[in-house]
């Protein structure tokens, strides 16, 4: 279990831990009845498919996928705690954990079994803009590292300086968030979904 070092906006007993194989009620309760946003299950990236598969797959087809995963110990992740109340999640994986990368232009790059994903954020509302995901980020780089990672990506959402983005659209992050951790952009500017990378992790 990772401590973290509170920051002005981080709660003093802010903590995380990784995701355990009996954790489903936990990630249940998290998400809610909607599946995190739009019945994803943090199903997104594992599904190879977009378009008429994906829409198939929302909702209950996702709920029952990911609780197949993380009941079989093979959905890595993140959770964040304030004391004993959970605050949030981060899926951070092997890029191979994630087939639907390979469908965006964008994120198209030579990578090796070494190469990690840190992809997905959920924090409840009533935890946002306290430092969750800056703790989250945080605690991903060092799993990853311990596992064997030689480089880690991020897919940050781009948003203009003081522009306002709802959460359902930036559930990757946002470039300051990785900025903060070490990550460099791959490409310059641009909007959109943007890859970063930690190297080495």
């Amino acid at each position: 279990m990772a401590r973290c070092n509170p920051g002005p906006a981080i709660e003093a007993n802010l903590h995380t831990r990784a995701l355990r194989a009996d954790d489903w009620p936990v990630i249940e309760a998290l998400f809610g009845a909607n599946g995190a946003c739009g019945g994803c299950w943090c199903m997104w990236w594992r599904v190879p498919m977009g378009g008429k598969a994906w829409d198939a797959a929302k909702g209950e087809p996702n709920r029952r996928a990911f609780k197949r995963l993380v009941e079989s110990g093979r959905a890595s992740g993140l959770l964040a705690l304030v004391g004993d109340e959970v605050a949030g999640w981060c899926a951070i994986g092997p890029r191979a954990d994630f087939p639907r990368t390979e469908r965006s232009k964008a994120l198209l790059r030579d990578w090796t079994p070494r190469t990690w994903a840190l992809n997905c954020f959920y924090v409840p509302p009533r935890w946002r803009n306290r430092g969750v995901a800056s703790a989250l980020v945080e605690a991903a780089v060092a799993f990853a590292r311990k596992r064997g990672a030689e480089e880690i990506e991020a897919y940050p959402q781009a948003v203009d300086s003081g522009e306002h983005q709802a959460a359902a659209f930036v559930w990757t992050g946002v470039p300051g968030l990785f900025l903060a951790q070490g990550f460099k952009p791959m490409h310059a500017g641009g909007r959109g979904r943007q890859l970063y990378l930690r190297r080495p992790a």
